[in-house]
């Protein structure tokens, strides 16, 4: 799936026009950016959160010519999926859970009645 057809669902999911599904989908990603950039944690209830992992300056070994070389401590993004996504897709190998997923439903489990 690419950017195109996530403009795409969210416009038939949200009954949008292409362009303002577009606009709305630029602007969750800059909002995203931007929080990143400055430290902080954005979390969706239900899809996951994303957040700034620190890695430290570490020594590794060019597989090549073996020679060792220091690689900087640096800032990454980072992402962690919700209990929820990840039991979507966990189950999604059942023929019931990629039905679910074509028909772009919710991967929140339902209520037992």
């Amino acid at each position: 799936m690419n950017k195109r057809d996530i403009i795409d669902r969210i416009a038939n999911g949200a009954k949008l026009t292409r362009a303002q599904a577009a606009r709305a989908l630029d602007a969750f990603v800059a909002g995203v950016h931007t929080s990143l950039v400055r430290g902080d944690r954005v979390t969706i209830s239900g899809f996951g959160t994303f957040d700034v992992s620190h890695r430290k300056a570490r020594r590794v070994r060019n597989p090549r010519n073996g020679s060792s070389m220091e690689v900087r401590a640096r800032r990454v993004p980072r992402f962690a999926p919700a209990p929820y996504l990840k039991s979507a897709v966990e189950d999604s190998g059942s023929a019931e859970g990629a039905a679910e997923d074509a028909r772009g439903e919710s991967c929140r489990p339902r209520k037992a009645s």
